[in-house]
This record gives C-alpha cells, structure tokens and sequence, in this order.
C-alpha cells in the first residue's frame, strides 16, 4: 500500500536536517524499501512570512491525510517579537493538538562510538539506552485560563494553569507500560506529587493502570531528583514516563548525555498511529545555511517512522544499522567530533548513511 508522508522543512537548520533524510528515505525506496509519496507543505516561521499564519489551513488538511509526519524545526529570533499565536512555535502546537499527538517517544541511546562525547564519565554513560514517553496534549502549554494582564497599580501578571484529566493520563500510561513490556519491564513515573495536585492525580492514576500489567515495575520520583539523578546514575532508567512540561525538560538533559542534542530522535503518535517525526533539537539559527548541523537526529527519526507509522519495522532497523555502520567508521559532524577532529557537513553526512543502506 502506497504510505503518504509529509515533510515541513520549516525554518533555521529545518531544510537541510529533512534534506539528508528524504535523501534516506529514496535510498531505501530504492532498495526495495516501502512505497511511498512525499509532499511538502510550511509551518513555523516560513508559514507566517508565506501565508500570515504558523499552521496554515492547508497545512493541517495535508498533515490529516498523510500517514506520517517529518518536520525539521520551527522558530527563531526573527519571529520572536511577534504576537502569540502568530510565534512559530504555536503552530507546532497546534497541529500536534490538530492530529492528536498524545505520546511523544523520546529515545536516548548511547552509540559506543561517541561515549567519549557525553559529558559524563564513560563509567557513568556506558550502556545509557531509555526512552522518555512524554503525554504531549495537556499541561501547561494547552491549559486553560493562559494569558497576561496588567493589575491595579500597573504591575504586569502573566499566568498558565497546569491541568490534567483522568483520561489524559491513563491513555499515555498505557503507552509507556506497553512499551516497557518490550524492553526491560521498568517504568519510572516522574512527578511533583509532594506540591501539585495535577501530580498527586497523576500519580494516582499511573498506579491504577500498573495493576493491569503485573509484569512491569512501576517506582514514582520527583521531577527534580529525576534531573539529578539522570545526570547521577542515568544507566538506571529504562522507560521513563512524564507530564508534557516535565518531559520537555527531562529529553533535553537525555539527550546531551548520549553526546550531542544532535542525535536525538522523537515521535509523536495518536491512537490510529499516525505520527509527527522530528529530531530534538532546535532550529539553530546561528549556524543555518553553514551545511554543519548534524543531521542524524532527523535521520533516526525517520527509523521511528518505518517502525510505528509506516509499517516497516525492519527498514527502520536497517537505518539504524547504517547511522552505527557511519559512526563506526568515523564520519562526523563538527557537534560530535574531538577537538581537532575533521568534521563532516551536513549534505556528507546525508551521503554516508544512504550510501551505507545500500552495502
């Protein structure tokens, strides 16, 4: 069956990342990989200076028809004088609110090739392999009331309300429970249960859908010691599972521990499995159009696609493969390269992993 996929290069580095991965994608269509179509469409920045608007209309109808997602990055300081709901970054919440993207897979992994890369120490790092599921449709960034007003006397007052439903909760814990059963049957829920009454029924309802798999081990711990703790002993989790606020903070710190913010994928999928995929990072405007951002992240991303949204797990293994196969023979980019180290662009290396799917 013929797969859709959209692309939203979106602003900063956004183009050249989704340049190197549906350069991925052809080459695995070419080997005999899935048969799909690929169209492009704005978001971000690009959409508000082409159409006045972060998610244009037309934006959106093509994401809803598409099996699947790739974005680069949206924003950046030239936007950021803008009103709020015309910032880049509203759009990007307003299709992921759009398609129902509730879970947002964050995978942290460290290839054996960069351990020297992290920040830590190789003792600390070596085996570092978890996964952040962040529920990503509620808290803080969708509550409601939001806003800003000035009080009596002139003092400014901004505010946002932290909010959770039952169901909101209980649908992305089943996420992160199913998906430890695949791995190594760990769940560590990350709240602040001891001051928020959003965490305390988090942390309720978690509970309650653990019983109904017996074969996981469920411990709860406080976001902040979470932020220790990963920099601590990260080796110890296995899935962690997240608020939309506390994750967004969480997969960042993650992801600096593999070596490079650069090579973090993610997914964001609803109930049908339809999915957004994109990497971690930002849209890096200081270094857009210099043919240096590291394009892995969005390269992996594309292997969560073949796995959860196109059908094609074993195509997703092989991307895998080749990204390791490209670090092993010691191709990189200037963010994961040693001091002194010759560096690969961008569009080099796009080249080397597609050029290693088809050895």
């Amino acid at each position: 069956m013929l797969k859709k996929i959209l692309v939203l290069p979106g602003d900063g580095i956004g183009p050249e990342i989704t340049a190197q991965a549906v350069k991925v994608l052809r080459a695995l269509r070419s080997h005999s990989g899935p048969e799909f179509e690929i169209e492009e469409a704005l978001i971000g920045g690009a959409a508000v200076d082409a159409a006045g608007d972060p998610l244009p209309q037309e934006t959106l109808a093509k994401a809803r028809q598409a099996d699947a997602v790739l974005l680069g990055a949206v924003g950046g300081p030239k936007w950021d004088a803008l009103a709020t709901k015309l910032r880049p970054e509203r759009g990007l919440l307003r299709l992921r609110a759009g398609l129902d993207l509730f879970a947002n897979l964050r995978p942290a992994k460290l290839y054996g090739e960069l351990i020297d890369s992290s920040s830590l120490k190789p003792e600390v790092i070596e085996g570092l392999d978890l996964v952040i599921v962040r529920e990503l449709t509620g808290d803080v960034y969708y509550g409601e009331p939001r806003g800003a007003r000035t009080l009596a006397g002139g003092e400014r007052q901004a505010f946002n309300t932290m909010v959770y439903r039952e169901s909101e909760i209980d649908r992305i814990a089943r996420v992160a429970f199913k998906l430890a059963l695949q791995r190594r049957g760990r769940v560590c829920s990350i709240d602040k249960a001891n001051v928020l009454e959003a965490s305390q029924l988090w942390r309720q309802v978690v509970a309650e859908v653990a019983c109904e798999f017996p074969g996981v081990e469920l411990t709860h711990m406080y976001v902040d010691n979470a932020a220790m703790q990963l920099a601590r002993r990260p080796t110890q989790f296995d899935v962690l599972l997240t608020p939309n606020l506390f994750g967004d903070i969480l997969s960042d710190l993650a992801a600096m521990l593999t070596g490079s913010i650069g090579m973090l994928p993610s997914a964001s999928v609803n109930q049908s499995g339809q999915g957004l995929y994109e990497p971690i990072h930002g849209s890096a405007p200081d270094i857009a159009g210099q043919n240096s951002a590291n394009p892995l992240g969005t390269i992996l991303s594309v292997a969560m696609m073949l796995h959860y949204s196109l059908g094609a797990p074993l195509m997703g293994e092989r991307v895998e493969r080749a990204v390791a196969g490209v670090l092993r023979q010691g191709v990189r980019t200037q963010d994961i390269a040693a001091p002194g180290e010759s560096s690969a662009g961008t569009g080099e290396m796009g080249n080397a992993v597609a050029n290693a799917l088809g050895r």
